[in-house]
């Protein structure tokens, strides 16, 4: 089957701006910003509220009834929607404290990685891994499992030492590896079913570059006889593929700078060396992507795949990710391979990276390293939601576990026999949200015994 033109759609995000400092605000359903950034998914919640400070957040939470955090509205679901009321974090976004004595980082929720990196690494200090995406707020992110790549890398959750919460109650509860550990693993990935996080303490590190080196057109085969030594050629390796042609489309691999003196190879297990800057998506323009072509720069502008200083337009996308071991990343990847002409028409590119185990109970990478398969699909969701199970069902043997905050119609009973710590996770659930007024359609769905 011959190549076909992709729509012309990139990965950029919509930015959140922020408001300058008002009076605490309610905003009706009708509003534009009522949309999550991709416009596949309107809210139905009643009311929109905008908390100014963490002050505020105890008494707001305590007299509202039915409610959910909403954070900077990159989930493709309705993991953040109520039936009432949605309380805003995007005015909780200041760095509260950088600690380099204990290496620690401590922030507001709704921050987002790409505003105080800067700031961090002016300090001399580094996080261990970003999202290919800066625009994601930092609570959103860990506590849906969203990730970085690297073999030893583990998601964004797992930079997480201590948290507060406010309850529904307008209990204001810490939470922290040090104090609670057990109970700590349990609620740091929450989707958002336990209350409304105030404040996140992250690890951090010493600064480093990062170079990135692409290569291009990777034969399946190669792919297939030396997968681990492909994924382990970096820091951070991306692979990127239309499941077409028995090839990879792209390889990203981005290396420590100083690590190695050692070029690598213009020819890398049959692929070629770009010889230009790259957009994942071939055909489009790479200017709103991270410098490539091997020339170093500090963690947070090479981690990324896309900058976090432009103004980035609203993306027509959907997108899905499934995770399944490490060990049988090859067998999921021929998989899907097979029925890659089913998938090819609604897609607009695939990524896989890999990414090391946590012993976070609702992390898809529970106690196991896992390759991670994204999917960017065109915005058709009649056709992409007759896929999805499809896709599901080739990954099945190998415990797929998906992406909580991105489309897919795994059972919950199935995603129950998936994680094993689910049953103490609700524990969990109910002893900070025992009325329920965090419960949503998203909630009721996929966790909640059936």
């Amino acid at each position: 089957m011959k190549r076909k033109e992709f729509i012309k759609t990139s990965s950029a995000l919509v930015a959140g701006s922020f408001l300058p400092p008002v009076t605490y605000q309610r905003s009706p359903l009708k509003e534009t910003n009522r949309k999550n950034w991709a416009g596949n998914y309107t809210y139905r919640a009643e009311n929109l509220h905008e908390p100014q400070s963490v002050e505020e957040i105890p008494e707001l939470v305590k007299k509202l009834e039915l409610q959910k955090p909403l954070g900077s509205r990159h989930c493709f679901n309705n993991i953040a929607d109520s039936p009432l009321n949605q309380i805003s974090t995007r005015h909780l976004n200041r760095v509260i404290e950088i600690n380099k004595e204990d290496k620690t980082i401590k922030v507001e929720a709704g921050i987002r990685y790409g505003d105080f990196a800067p700031q961090l690494h002016q300090q001399g200090l580094a996080l261990h891994n970003l999202a290919s995406l800066p625009h994601i707020s930092v609570a959103g992110a860990c506590v849906t499992g969203t990730h970085g790549s690297g073999v030893t890398n583990g998601n964004l959750s797992t930079a997480v030492r201590a948290f507060e919460f406010v309850t529904p109650q307008g209990e204001v509860v810490a939470l922290s590896q040090d104090k609670s550990a057990e109970k700590f693993n349990g609620a740091v990935v929450n989707l958002g079913a336990i209350g409304l996080i105030t404040q996140m303490t992250l690890d951090v590190q010493d600064p480093f570059e990062v170079r990135q080196d692409l290569f291009q057109d990777l034969p399946l085969a190669s792919l297939e006889k030396h997968f681990d030594e492909i994924m382990s050629s970096g820091y951070s390796v991306s692979l990127f593929t239309d499941w077409q042609d028995k090839k990879v489309s792209q390889i990203w691999i981005k290396r420590k700078a100083g690590e190695s003196t050692d070029d690598l190879p213009t020819d890398y297990f049959g692929a070629k060396a770009a010889t230009r800057n790259l957009h994942p998506i071939t055909r489009l323009s790479s200017e709103h992507c991270t410098q490539q072509m091997g020339e170093p720069g500090p963690w947070f502008e090479r981690l990324p795949h896309f900058k976090m200083g432009f103004t980035p337009s609203s993306g027509e996308e959907l997108q899905s990710e499934y995770f399944v071991s490490r060990e049988n990343a090859v067998d999921a990847i021929l998989a899907l391979e097979r029925i890659g002409d089913q998938i090819y028409p609604q897609l607009l590119i695939s990524e896989i990276r890999t990414i090391a185990a946590d012993n976070l109970w609702m992390s898809p990478c529970y106690q196991r390293d896992v390759v991670a398969i994204h999917f960017t699909w065109k915005q058709n969701w009649n056709e992409v939601q007759k896929l999805l199970p499809k896709i599901e069902a080739e990954l099945a043997p190998y415990d797929v576990r998906p992406h909580w905050g991105k489309l897919f119609t795994i059972d919950s009973r199935v995603l129950a026999s998936r994680y094993e710590k689910l049953p103490e996770f609700m524990k969990i659930v109910k002893e900070y949200d025992p009325e329920g007024k965090l419960r949503n359609d998203y909630l009721n769905t996929t966790i909640y015994p059936t």
